[in-house]
């Protein structure tokens, strides 16, 4: 298993969790976002990838030369080629469930909120640091705010998203908070969520996966 991303990409973050959870070995190939103009618009990059986004994952153990991308088709993938340990639970309904939880992560706050759009906004757009922050935080509180009620009213969770075993839900989550925390953002309406952060982060695949940890970290 082959994965090419950036130890800060939140995308990046969720893939590594996801492959820690279920214990399968995978060669990091960092693609420094930031870097010479963001090595992800590179030529050779590109040849891989023609959306110029990470991650990126290909797994020569189908014996595919098919390279997989976005976070969570490759989350999808994992847990149908490699069905030991699921990331998703049984039942249709609740299934459904965690993947709205996840999409409105992955869907809803990241893309408003990712390195491209917060690079238009400063270079294009004029936008000064405090008011780019302030978009940052304000679409990002929003949202988790959102999640927050969504646990709660349902009765999903557990010690972790929903339930007590860690699965996709959590994949997605904890990079969401770890770029919260990053950006300062107020999470004192989360409660839940946070107890959440804190229970994963005390695993040891989340804690492999964190940015800290990654070989390409700065």
């Amino acid at each position: 298993m082959k994965l090419y991303g950036y130890f800060r990409s939140s995308a990046s973050y969720r893939v590594r969790i996801g492959l820690n959870l279920k214990g399968i070995e995978y060669e990091q190939i960092a693609i420094h976002l930031v870097k010479n103009g963001g090595e992800q618009f590179s030529e050779l990059y590109r040849e891989l990838n023609p959306e110029a986004l990470v991650p990126a994952m290909w797994d020569e153990h189908t014996g595919s030369n098919l390279l997989l991308t976005q976070s969570l088709a490759m989350l999808e993938y994992l847990d149908e080629v490699y069905p030991q340990v699921p990331l998703l639970p049984s039942d249709p309904g609740l299934r459904a469930q965690v993947r709205a939880f996840s999409l409105s992560i992955a869907c809803e706050i990241h893309p408003v909120n990712n390195l491209r759009v917060l690079k238009y906004l400063s270079s294009v757009l004029g936008v000064n640091d405090d008011q780019k922050q302030a978009w940052y935080r304000h679409w990002c509180e929003t949202g988790l705010a959102s999640l927050e009620r969504k646990l709660v009213q349902g009765g999903f969770a557990g010690t972790y998203c929903f339930g007590d075993t860690p699965g996709f839900a959590d994949c997605v989550l904890i990079p969401q908070i770890a770029n919260a925390e990053r950006f300062q953002c107020d999470l004192s309406a989360m409660p839940t969520l946070m107890r959440i952060n804190r229970a994963c982060l005390e695993l040891p695949e989340f804690i492999r996966a964190m940015p800290v940890n990654q070989p390409d970290a700065e």
